[in-house]
């Protein structure tokens, strides 16, 4: 009879997160992972087969979790950007200095060059640009944002800007990356905002 497992996949994908901050992929070690979890290194083998089995579990979850922040951030805030802001700067919170973003684009460096992982990239950036957009296409609807803005093409405006975003604060930011993405984002939108003067006349 299997003994049941007593740490969950969820809860050691967890771990590897942060292990993958402080470590980024090429430094990271079933060890390290192992460590963070509170299991031994064979407990993963054995889930996982090795470390790149860890590391392609890992960017499954993330590809399927591209939704969370924005439904979180939905539940939270009625208004439609101010649930975008809060999303957006919920995926940035993770990253507390450059050296935790330097180990993010080592795991872009696997996106980008092998094709297993670049189809989960490719996933989670569609998915989080319809999420976008969706909450666009809202703002115009609730007046937040004027009538004939294109949520579609603001959408990846949007996204440009929060990951030019990230790699500006690193280089020369101050303060915390959330608040940076926020003005990065308030930026963007301000041309886009209805015009109050035309408002009022109408």
């Amino acid at each position: 009879m299997a003994r049941p497992r007593t740490t969950s996949d969820e809860a050691i994908l967890a771990a590897t997160a942060r292990a993958l901050g402080r470590l980024g992929p090429g430094r990271l070690t079933l060890n390290a992972v192992a460590a963070e979890a509170g299991l031994s290194p064979a407990t993963l083998v054995q889930r996982f087969g090795s470390k790149r089995g860890l590391l392609l579990a890992f960017a499954r979850r993330a590809e399927h979790g591209a939704r969370l922040p924005f439904e979180r951030a939905r539940r939270d805030h009625p208004s439609p950007l101010d649930a975008l802001h809060s999303a957006m700067a919920a995926m940035a919170a993770h990253v507390a200095g450059p050296e935790e973003l330097a180990n993010s684009l080592g795991f872009l460096q696997l996106d980008l060059t092998d094709p297993e992982f670049r189809e989960h990239a490719r996933a989670h950036t569609r998915v989080t640009r319809e999420q976008i957009r969706a909450l666009l296409a809202e703002a115009v609807a609730a007046g937040e944002l004027a009538a004939g803005t294109d949520p579609a093409r603001l959408a990846r405006s949007v996204q440009v800007t929060y990951n030019g975003t990230l790699i500006v604060w690193a280089l020369d930011g101050e303060g915390a990356l959330p608040g940076a993405v926020r003005a990065g984002l308030d930026d963007l939108l301000a041309p886009h905002r209805p015009d109050p003067e035309l408002a009022e006349r109408q």
